[in-house]
């Protein structure tokens, strides 16, 4: 059900950006790019900014509900591993020694031959 509700919540926002983008805005953007072919008043200068304006606030109202789902659910979930930092912590104490014995000393370093 997660995944289902992440991949719609993904369509939603690529499509989102994309109707973002196409519209007019006052240093023209992408809307130059479709062209005035002809096409009718649902396309004109006019009938492009209300749908696009109609598409975007469903767009955004749709990834806003997705969002609110996909918190609620994660929110319920039951949470099967802690944070990486928890784990990381717990190895740590595993490794600690129990007596006080000195740490090994370390080697001495090894000598390179000098090339003449």
């Amino acid at each position: 059900m997660g995944t289902v509700l992440l991949v719609l919540q993904l369509i939603v926002a690529i499509f989102l950006v994309v109707v973002i983008l196409m519209q007019r805005s006052n240093g023209g953007a992408l809307s130059g790019l479709g062209g005035d072919n002809g096409v009718g008043s649902i396309l004109s200068a006019r009938g492009k900014g209300n749908i696009l304006t109609r598409i975007t606030a469903v767009l955004a109202t749709l990834f806003f509900v997705l969002s609110m789902a996909l918190s609620i659910y994660y929110s319920r979930m039951e949470v099967k591993s802690s944070s990486i930092l928890d784990k990381t912590s717990a190895a740590q104490t595993e490794q600690i020694p129990a007596d006080d014995t000195p740490a090994e000393e370390t080697p001495a370093e090894p000598e390179v031959p000098v090339a003449e």
